[in-house]
């Protein structure tokens, strides 16, 4: 059998490949160190110990109490514990939740589901660049909003909110404030000990951790029911036999990031400008997604509009040369409709069709970026030779220039 090609990989915030060391500490609990933690002799016990250690690494990780996190298993699970759970625990105050209209889908699509309960839904518009309005929030609160979910930064374009502002206009009305970190905890600060933040959701595949598992952080005296039952784990919260392995990966995993987290931010930053550079002084007629301005675009995020091209056949030409990149967020890659995300910034569908996300983690290089611009070039180029809108906006170019 012949060897795996190495692939150029820039899909980083549709998944991360596990560390090494991660790997390492999971491997006990996925052989000799099997017991089942709710067991109550020794070897349970030591398993157990294993799963209150990794609790204590994600809690300090953004400074929280051990206490306040929840495993689950996934970040889209965690979201859909907020959204039913605060509904149903505050349903006599009012049903009223105000989202943005840029969430993942584990937000909006569990969104769309309670709206045909009852609950009324209110999207936030954003700017071009994908930031909220604080003026706008607050001219969404109602007397019966019981929840605002507002992600800390955007899967596809790299915008981080000003979640310090938002969760403070929300503690100011009295209102509970949930944010979908996913892609940001591990790869900026996070910090909820001094903002006040009710709920945030994290997932370990995020970063370098094993896919499979994710957390729920619930501040402390914030009731919220609970959308599993069963048995009495994650202190009667959660029910469902842990993923021990995968928790255990989860806490070593975001205690690497944590202490790597300046080295590895202004790397990953470096070459995400780098990248951004490259292409727009190599391929004309193209536009970035997202802000530049420092400090509000994720570190590894690039999002560019490739004009007269249609994305999903261009990622199909990079993967045939080993380049992998996404159209859009892992969860609907495989969908034709355009991005919800690009369309609420204003951008045009056939703009929005054009758009390609290259993301950038640890393992990748700056020799990984000249390759991929030896590639993206010509297929770019050999898409807009076949595409008649391009010849069409030749054409109207030729005659307005006559």
């Amino acid at each position: 059998m012949n060897p795996p090609k190495k692939v150029l990989y820039f899909d980083n915030a549709a998944t991360t490949p596990l560390h090494p060391k991660v790997l390492e500490h999971m491997m006990p609990y996925l052989t000799e160190q099997y017991g089942n933690p709710s067991g109550v002799y020794s070897f349970a016990r030591e398993v157990r110990k294993g799963i209150e250690h990794a609790r204590e690494q994600v809690a300090e990780a953004i400074f929280a109490r051990p206490g306040e996190i929840f495993f689950t298993s996934s970040g889209t699970e965690a979201n859909n514990w907020v959204l039913k759970g605060v509904v149903e625990t505050l349903q006599h105050k009012g049903g009223h939740i105000i989202t943005t209209a840029i969430e993942h889908h584990a937000i909006t699509h569990v969104s769309s589901a309670l709206s045909k309960q009852g609950v009324e839904i209110t999207y936030l518009p954003v700017d071009n660049e994908g930031f909220v309005s604080p003026s706008d929030l607050i001219a969404a609160i109602r007397p019966d909003t019981i929840l605002i979910s507002i992600m800390w930064a955007n899967n596809e374009i790299g915008t981080i909110q000003p979640i310090p502002e938002l969760s403070a206009i929300a503690k100011s009305r009295g209102v509970l404030f949930h944010t979908d970190a996913v892609q940001a905890v591990g790869h900026i600060p996070v910090n909820v000990e001094n903002l006040p933040i009710d709920f945030l959701t994290m997932s370990a595949h995020k970063f370098s951790g094993p896919k499979g598992v994710g957390a729920l952080y619930i501040r402390k005296g914030t009731k919220v029911n609970s959308i599993l039952f069963g048995g009495a784990q994650e202190k009667n919260r959660r029910a469902g036999t842990e993923n021990v392995a995968g928790i255990i990966g989860m806490g070593a995993a975001l205690n690497l990031a944590v202490a790597n987290l300046k080295e590895e931010q202004e790397k990953v930053t470096m070459l995400r400008d780098y990248l951004i550079e490259r292409i727009e002084t190599t391929i004309p007629k193209v536009a970035l997604n997202g802000p530049r301005a420092e400090n509000t675009r994720l570190p590894g995020n690039v999002n560019f509009s490739f004009d007269y091209i249609e994305g999903e056949s261009l990622l199909l030409l990079l993967d045939m040369q080993g380049c992998c990149a996404s159209s859009g967020s892992a969860c609907s890659s495989a969908s034709l409709e355009p991005s919800h995300v690009l369309l609420s910034l204003g951008i045009s569908h056939e703009k929005a069709h054009g758009s390609i996300r290259f993301s950038l983690g640890r393992e990748n290089t700056r020799e990984e970026i000249d390759q991929l611009m030896e590639i993206l070039p010509k297929q770019v180029k050999q898409l807009r030779a076949m595409s008649p809108l391009a010849e069409e906006a030749e054409t109207s170019k030729a005659e307005y220039e006559l």
